[in-house]
């Protein structure tokens, strides 16, 4: 019914929780936890209609209504107070997820600053439902694996970081590994919400970095998420030396050789002492940096994001209500991507956000969708209006008006 994290694998419980299980069998620091393995999922929805060309939300809907059961509520209860009983992270470790040909990032649910049996299974819950929410659904459609869907849910020790970033590996021995680093929790990292602090570290160890304006930060309250404004001396100051981000480096070269290529790695410092929170291989390498130092002085420029050109209309789209407005072709134009707004990228021909970063979830969903995407702009919403003919290059981080 539960099984340690220690003992996961990918066959019967994700590909998130069996990386995170490979890490600690090899020594690494991952936090404690366990695993609702697949076998409780199936056996909780054993009896629905799963076919998602029928309803989907409606399936989603009977999942969120149907209780936990007593048996799984009773397990995560004796596996909840083996740790202690702290507040957790409730993370979702989906079949098909954290691939090599998908990642599937941001797609599921997972849940901060859980505590309690109760809201544990909630969580659990939720985590089984998200399975059939629209962008999941959307996600797995045309070339995604067709299998029918199988969600375990990660419970680890919930950890207060005080810096947390994302980290990738180089695709050959030597290469550069890339890293973004910001104050507080990770979310505010991979969901685009903050622009992070850039590092580069080659393989001489010589580290670059480029420093941010990060000027919101996520932490926890008791069993609360809150947003805090950074104090403006810390907004432009480095999250992590250079001493830190070559540690990090170096971290990340042990996760490449346990799991056996390069992985895009979730990280957290806390007290000093850094943690691995999740890896999964790299489906689509982001495009090296660049000043843009080709474009029109007139030009907007970000971070290069996902490779490539495109010319559009902008759409400016400040949250859910705007999403109707979106055409094929349009340029996606937006404060960040939140996971919920993955299937507008299938049908704008490319996205410009005013914060975020090239490691966040938006980022590498559109690599992996091909189209490209130019991230960290600053006062973006303002500088462009709706109904703006434009051209961004994904490449160069540039965006350039055409017509007004």
């Amino acid at each position: 019914m539960i099984v340690p994290l220690m003992e996961a694998v990918a066959d019967t419980c994700g590909g998130k929780a069996g990386a995170l299980g490979a890490l600690l069998r090899a020594g690494l620091p991952v936090p404690d936890g366990f695993v609702v393995p697949f076998a409780a999922y199936l056996a909780a929805v054993r009896d629905l209609d799963l076919g998602e060309s029928d309803d989907p939300d409606a399936t989603r809907q009977a999942i969120e209504a149907r209780p936990v059961r007593a048996s799984v509520i009773d397990a995560l209860g004796r596996a909840l107070d083996e740790l202690g009983d702290p507040p957790v992270a409730v993370r979702s470790s989906a079949a098909n997820e954290d691939t090599g040909q998908a990642s599937a990032a941001g797609q599921h649910e997972s849940f901060l600053a859980v505590r309690g049996v109760s809201e544990i299974a909630d969580a659990v819950r939720a985590c089984w439902a998200s399975l059939f929410s629209p962008r999941a659904v959307d996600y797995r459609r045309d070339d995604r694996p067709s299998d029918d869907p199988a969600m375990a849910v990660i419970v680890q020790r919930h950890l207060d970081a005080e810096v947390s970033g994302v980290m990738f590996t180089p695709a050959a021995l030597g290469g550069v590994t890339e890293i973004e680093a910001s104050w507080g929790l990770g979310p505010s990292v991979v969901g685009g919400k903050v622009t992070p602090d850039a590092y580069r570290v080659a393989g001489d160890g010589s580290v670059t970095r480029t420093i941010a304006d990060k000027r919101t930060r996520l932490d926890r309250r008791g069993t609360q998420l809150v947003v805090r404004e950074v104090p403006t001396p810390a907004r432009e100051r480095p999250a992590i030396d250079d001493a830190t981000a070559t540690q990090l480096a170096e971290l990340g070269e042990q996760i490449a050789a346990a799991l056996g290529g390069p992985q895009d790695i979730e990280w957290a410092i806390v007290d000093g002492r850094t943690w691995v929170l999740q890896a999964r291989p790299v489906t689509a390498a982001p495009p090296p940096p660049s000043g843009a130092s080709d474009a029109s002085p007139a030009a907007l420029t970000g971070t290069p994001g996902s490779h490539g050109t495109a010319t559009g209309t902008t759409r400016i789209v400040r949250g859910p209500g705007d999403f109707a407005r979106v055409r094929p072709g349009d340029i996606l134009v937006c404060p960040f991507t939140d996971p919920a707004w993955t299937p507008l990228l299938r049908v704008a021909a490319g996205v410009v956000t005013e914060t975020g970063g090239v490691l966040s979830h938006a980022a590498i969903v559109a690599r992996e969708l091909g189209i490209p995407a130019v991230l960290g702009v600053p006062d973006v919403m303002s500088r462009l209006h709706d109904g703006t003919v434009v051209t961004i290059d994904g490449t160069t981080g540039a965006v350039t008006a055409t017509h007004a």
